[in-house]
């Protein structure tokens, strides 16, 4: 009985040495079939972060960098329109608020001729006053007489004078009459005599 083990044994041992090294032989012989440069690839080792409470840390940005991301991600939970505080009403009435009103910009003009200025030198002015009154302002206070628009102004009345006569102003009075009427006191600076002026018009 005793020698028939020991033979059964060593039977079994045979088998399993002969069997070991063939398992092993195809995986070393089928590794240098791929590309070396994948292989490497997949075998570099994992960048490892640090752990703190559980969580990955990251590497660290700048001081400026992180405020700035706050600062936005405040604003953005915030909202952008909640700065000012709310009006509380205290009139009945509501006005709609006056909004942005872009200006025409029509497709077809309706008038392609420019507008003609009503009122011009020529018509601001229509004539000088030669009554006794208007020839003692000229002689004492160097003032000229018109019978002017009624539609124009004191701006516009001086220059008109200055257009038509080529003369300075240094000031302009206005008079409406009851005749609808408009009269126009135009004074002289120094520098120019209302007589030789009235002359080279025709007043006088």
């Amino acid at each position: 009985m005793g020698p028939k083990k020991d033979v059964a044994k060593s039977d079994k041992a045979a088998k399993g040495a002969k069997a070991a090294p063939e398992k092993k032989q195809p995986l070393k012989s089928a590794a240098p079939a791929k590309n070396p440069a994948k292989s490497a690839a997949k075998n570099a080792p994992k960048k490892l972060h640090s752990v703190k409470g559980g969580k990955i840390a990251k590497p660290k940005a700048g001081k400026a960098v992180v405020a700035r991301a706050l600062k936005a991600q405040k604003a953005i939970n915030i909202g952008a329109h909640t700065k000012g505080k709310k009006k509380v009403m205290k009139n009945i009435r509501f006005r709609r608020p006056k909004t942005y009103r872009p200006p025409r910009c029509p497709k077809d003009r309706r008038f392609e001729i420019p507008k003609r200025n009503k009122l011009d030198a020529f018509r601001i002015i229509r004539h000088p006053v030669t009554t006794e009154a208007a020839m003692k302002k000229i002689e004492d206070n160097d003032t000229l007489v018109f019978v002017v628009d009624r539609r124009a102004n004191k701006p516009a009345i001086k220059a008109a004078v200055q257009e038509m006569y080529k003369i300075k102003v240094a000031k302009v009075n206005t008079l409406n009459c009851p005749k609808n009427i408009k009269k126009a006191y135009v004074k002289l600076p120094p520098d120019f005599d209302a007589l030789d002026v009235a002359n080279k018009i025709g007043i006088i």
